[in-house]
């Protein structure tokens, strides 16, 4: 029982030594990242649609 109390004591300790982002810092991060995932989203997307057609013409002929 007594390491369980010390690992969680390590625990809050590394914790507060931790340099958190700021709000706008992670908002700022966040958009980024959600901007970044929706063009290659579309990118990969484009490409499925391309590839995809291109094997259904050959495909059918």
């Amino acid at each position: 029982m007594k390491s369980v109390v010390t690992f969680f004591s390590e625990v809050k300790s590394e914790l507060s030594r931790v340099t958190w982002p700021k709000k706008n810092e992670v908002i700022k991060l966040t958009s980024i990242v959600f901007l970044v995932s929706v063009v290659i989203g579309f990118y990969v997307g484009g490409f499925d649609y391309l590839f995809t057609t291109v094997l259904t013409k050959i495909l059918t002929k």
